[in-house]
């Protein structure tokens, strides 16, 4: 494999966002390694699926171990991963709250620690987190407080490595997306979904990919929390 390709780590990649961003990054000729718990391998020689539990410290050390054994390197890594559970605050159980901070906030800590480990060798790299437009725009109609907690936090840390990283060659970003129209959404709510947007409809997968695609880019952009939420963040 050339030393010279690009290579991206995409989490939570089996399907939805995660499986749009697999292709949208290897019809830019990046290689890429693609975790979830559920990945399949790939018979494309320039994809690597790792199956595990990104919450698990021993996931993140093989993903990235067997990202630079196959590929040599490491130049994006997209923290997609992610559990969203909407309930009224006193209604989350203690199996909610262990669950959602391992995957959406332990998950970005132990993956993320490791591949900042190698971009720092490399001088260069790019980091992007898909965080949620609840941070910054609480709703009485979707109760989510631990989405915003966990969320909240991948927003917090995107700006504070940003600044750490800045003058080391390694850009660190976030999607702030609106309610997407992913399988995670039963067709029935997609109605009630789209009026909590000002521009009336829930957004798309290649909505966020694109939004990807463009932090990718930027390389005069860092520290950056791009709203893609059909205007949610800017108010009603």
């Amino acid at each position: 494999m050339g030393a010279e390709q690009k290579v991206a780590i995409i989490t939570g990649a089996s399907q939805g966002i995660g499986g749009a961003l697999v292709s949208a990054y290897r019809d830019r000729n990046y290689r890429v390694v693609a975790t979830s718990r559920s990945i399949k391998p790939s018979s494309d020689t320039g994809i690597l699926a790792v199956a595990g539990d990104i919450a698990d410290p021993a996931t993140a050390e093989r993903v990235v171990s067997q990202a630079v054994e196959r590929f040599g390197r490491i130049d994006t890594l997209v923290n997609n991963a992610g559990i969203f559970v909407a309930k009224p605050f006193t209604a989350y159980t203690d199996e909610d709250y262990v669950n959602i901070l391992g995957i959406n906030l332990n998950g970005f800590f132990q993956i993320t620690r490791r591949v900042a480990g190698e971009m720092l060798k490399q001088g260069s790299g790019h980091i992007v987190q898909i965080t949620t437009t609840l941070v910054d725009h609480a709703s009485s109609s979707v109760p989510s407080v631990l989405a915003s907690l966990t969320k909240g936090g991948l927003n917090a840390a995107t700006k504070s490595l940003a600044i750490e990283y800045a003058a080391k060659g390694i850009r660190v970003n976030a999607v702030s997306p609106g309610v997407i129209k992913t399988p995670m959404h039963a067709p029935q709510t997609h109605e009630f979904l789209a009026g909590l947007h000002p521009v009336g409809r829930m957004g798309e997968i290649r909505d966020i990919v694109e939004a990807v695609l463009y932090l990718e880019g930027a390389s005069f952009v860092t520290g950056e929390i791009l709203h893609v939420d059909g205007g949610q963040s800017a108010g009603r």
